[in-house]
């Protein structure tokens, strides 16, 4: 057990020079004492808490069995799911991979539209740098560059990568803000780097472009949309080069990799705080045999018996039709946050996991969580509330 220390660092101070892209240029003294302070813990193979363009991560040295055994010891996290490494630099990344392996014309096009930034790539693992404990035994590793300048910057003076999950105990809703980290894990790492929210909120799409059909399969989507790798694929591949964009679960089904996943985020229950969530069908039809709640008959069903007052949290978006039915009912203590506009999924995205969090804190006895399309950032939302919610209930408004 750790007396768990926060340090503030500042992101506006870290910059990287455009002729040595390894090495970060660090103005504030704070800020570099905090960096290197984080390192020397990394590099004694300690665990260290730090911010990413996605969520806060929870970083070990990624070639160490010893620290990333403590990765799992301190998340509560199953041995069968894998960890995604974090590099600083295309040199740290060519050098954790076989030296016969070259990047396809996809994973070219990717890397030079999406890195640094919120995008996992799954890479052949060769089992002589990357330990089993990092795949679980698989033979393919995910590998990522975030953005962040405190991650990037922490990665490099650490002049190691880092495997670095979402620093929360596992299947709660993932930290995207330094006291969300604290909440949950203090006293159990010894250092949290605190660079401010997270900007994206979701953690990083995750893409399987190892296959021979030369097809892309997104396994997780997140940070960068599905359209968004649809489109510079277009861009950058010639016609003798094109593949196509597959969706896990929408586009193909593979129960061989849902048994024994590649990446996080396939297997497992995620996201979910200590009390219910349900999620709430808006704007799609129920399946065969169920019906439809108005609203009034469906928050009927929420009030607590003898005239106590329900505490429900509501996360919708800000300009939902929910919200008006709510502001009608008293009988209910509601608890609201709500989330972006419906033609912003990607605010949604960034408040979705801080609104799980910030409900469950103020005691909520359910929290409810309102469908939106699954477009652009959509898509990876509603992958999390699937994942969060216990129940579904469809709702059709007069």
């Amino acid at each position: 057990m750790f007396r768990t220390l926060l340090l503030r660092c500042d992101s506006a101070a870290i910059s990287f020079s455009s002729t040595n892209h390894d090495l970060p240029l660090i103005a504030c003294q704070k800020t570099s004492a905090a960096l290197a302070s984080a390192a020397r813990l990394l590099n004694q193979l300690q665990l260290v808490a730090f911010p990413t363009e996605t969520v806060y991560g929870l970083g070990a040295h990624a070639l160490s069995p010893q620290a990333l055994a403590a990765i799992f010891s301190t998340k509560g996290r199953p041995a069968d799911n894998p960890l995604i490494v974090h590099v600083s630099s295309l040199p740290m990344l060519h050098s954790l991979l076989p030296k016969a392996y070259s990047l396809s014309p996809a994973y070219q096009a990717l890397i030079k539209h999406f890195w640094p930034g919120p995008l996992t790539l799954l890479f052949p693992r060769d089992p002589n740098i990357i330990p089993d404990i990092v795949t679980a035994g698989q033979p393919s590793v995910a590998i990522r560059f975030p953005s962040h300048p405190v991650a990037r910057a922490l990665i490099a003076v650490a002049n190691c990568p880092l495997a670095a999950p979402s620093a929360n105990s596992s299947g709660k809703p993932s930290p995207t803000k330094a006291e969300h980290v604290l909440h949950d894990l203090n006293t159990k790492v010894p250092l949290i780097l605190d660079g401010g929210s997270c900007d994206v909120g979701l953690e990083s799409t995750v893409v399987d472009g190892l296959h021979a059909d030369g097809n892309i399969r997104v396994l997780r989507p997140g940070g960068i949309t599905v359209e968004d790798i649809e489109r510079v694929l277009t861009l950058e591949l010639t016609p003798d080069n094109t593949c196509r964009v597959l969706v896990h679960k929408r586009d193909y089904k593979d129960q061989a990799i849902e048994h024994a996943p590649t990446t996080p985020g396939m297997k497992y229950r995620h996201y979910s705080p200590s009390v219910p969530v349900t999620l709430l069908h808006t704007s799609t039809p129920p399946p065969p045999g169920l019906h439809a709640f108005s609203v009034p008959s469906f928050i009927s069903t929420l009030r607590m018996p003898g005239g106590i007052k329900s505490k429900v949290g509501v996360l919708a978006p800000v300009d939902s039709r929910l919200w008006e039915s709510i502001n009608l009912e008293e009988k209910v203590q509601w608890h609201k946050y709500p989330l972006g506009s419906i033609a912003q999924p990607s605010v949604t995205a960034q408040r979705l996991f801080d609104g799980l969090l910030t409900l469950e804190q103020e005691g909520v006895d359910l929290i409810l969580i309102e469908e939106i399309s699954e477009e652009r950032e959509g898509l990876a939302v509603m992958n999390r509330v699937r994942k969060a919610a216990g129940e579904s209930k469809w709702i059709a408004f007069q």
